[in-house]
């Protein structure tokens, strides 16, 4: 009974809807690692490389803050190619900035925005719950 639920779908043309696969996005920005980084994302496959997006936050974790931790909301475009190259873009408060990471557990690089020093950014990958 059980192989016909499988093989009924297929005879019948019937196949279940793919699932875009879901990542979280954990990471750190600054010297200090005083920005803390999370973003749930959702694929694209695009061949060799895999392309993801999703609403970012970032939250100022350093021991300098006064009024509570200051926190920024934007998007975040990732790319994958291959097992070990990450690059990412990241739209906050209307600045884009760039981001090209190695993976090493965690991935790190450097977040590069117009204007500014480029700071270190460790980004951790996870599947979604």
């Amino acid at each position: 009974m059980m192989r016909w639920a499988l093989v009924l779908p297929a005879l019948l043309g019937v196949a279940p809807a793919a699932h875009a696969e879901s990542l979280e996005l954990l990471g750190y920005a600054g010297v200090l690692g005083e920005w803390e980084l999370s973003a749930p994302l959702t694929a694209k496959d695009a061949g060799n490389t895999k392309d993801f997006s999703g609403p970012l936050k970032m939250r100022h974790v350093g021991i300098c803050t006064q009024d509570g931790p200051e926190e920024k909301t934007g998007e975040i475009k990732v790319s994958l190619t291959g097992k070990s190259r990450m690059t990412a873009t990241l739209l906050v408060a209307g600045v884009e900035c760039s981001y090209s990471g190695r993976d090493s557990e965690p991935y790190t690089g450097s977040l590069k925005c117009p204007d500014r020093r480029a700071v270190p950014l460790m980004v951790w990958l996870k599947p979604k719950d």
